[in-house]
């Protein structure tokens, strides 16, 4: 059985675990990370990582080699231009990399690829990752809900669930302090 939180919100309860929505299924809490805390998804961002250097180096490469002579020459400007899309390709792909979720605690900090969203403890009500989900959301005091894309399945199931018991340990632990 769920008891109230401070916050007015219900807990989880001890013995919850991290993707039976807190009906105590017999697991132990999870203790709490040590802070601050960063949330990645590493397999994500080696692959994208590893796909702009091939582009940066394949536009490159292509570049260099387009004749600047013969009967149909590349101009300077036109070469630079193709080498150009490569790092202009690169740059649109790490902004695919950038998210994380990183705790503190004064809060948690939501990099998603555009904005940064900045949360104290109290706001978030419930840490949810159902099946299928592509990550984590967070269920809001405002009634809105948003992405974690720095907790993602993709990385691991494990390692997902996890990320996942940890940051509702958090999120539990410090909605008490306020």
């Amino acid at each position: 059985m769920e008891s109230m939180a401070p916050n007015g919100f219900p807990t989880r309860g001890p013995g919850a675990a991290a993707g039976d929505g807190g009906s105590g299924g017999g697991a132990p809490a999870p203790a709490l990370p040590r802070l601050p805390v960063t949330w990645r998804p590493h397999r994500t961002r080696a692959i994208i990582h590893a796909v702009a250097a091939v582009l940066v180096v394949s536009m490159t490469a292509i570049a260099a080699l387009l004749p600047s002579d013969g009967g149909q020459p590349w101009p300077l400007p036109d070469r630079i231009a193709f080498a150009g899309i490569g790092f202009a390709g690169a740059i649109v792909l790490m902004v695919l990399a950038r998210p994380k979720a990183v705790a503190a605690a004064e809060g948690l900090k939501v990099v998603n690829m555009l904005r940064t969203h900045r949360l104290e403890w109290a706001q978030i009500v419930a840490v949810n990752l159902r099946s299928g989900d592509p990550w984590v959301l967070l269920d809001l005091d405002d009634g809105t809900t948003l992405a974690v894309m720095g907790i993602q399945p993709a990385d691991g199931l494990n390692s997902a669930r996890a990320a996942v018991a940890e940051l509702r340990a958090l999120v539990d632990y410090y909605s008490y302090l306020v």
